[in-house]
């Protein structure tokens, strides 16, 4: 193996595993207070919620349900702590929070908003 062969896959390692701890510090979740006390939320404060028909590390909301209720996308694999992502049969990836993968709900249209909570018994919001 030549010397640039080894600098160059050292330099791949180092931008791999620099990516992956910089990625881990990024997660796109917060906490916010609500009228339902503190509840999860993406990066704009927009609650998050869970699906009972979903199971731990997948995702059962696809199609009409999908659009009422978008996964929070993850362009990344990580699990740091509580957080992870789940790969969805469709190839995409969401995050989830201890093994449950989350949703934002379209009904919700300011910071806070826990409209969804409840929704066909099935819907929750997601409290830390």
């Amino acid at each position: 193996m030549s010397f640039f062969s080894k600098i160059s896959g050292a330099a791949v390692v180092a931008f791999v595993a620099g990516g992956v701890v910089f990625a881990a510090g990024h997660i796109p979740v917060q906490q916010f207070d609500t009228e339902l006390g503190k509840v999860l939320t993406d990066k704009n404060n927009m609650t998050l919620y869970t699906f009972d028909k979903d199971e731990a590390g997948v995702s059962n909301c696809y199609d009409t349900c999908a659009e009422k209720w978008p996964p929070l996308f993850a362009d990344m694999d990580v699990h740091e702590g509580d957080y992870s992502v789940v790969e969805r049969k469709d190839g995409t990836k969401i995050w989830a929070f201890k093994g449950q993968p989350l949703y934002l709900w379209v009904g919700d249209s300011e910071p806070g908003d826990v409209s969804g909570d409840g929704v066909g018994g099935v819907w929750h919001v997601v409290k830390p």
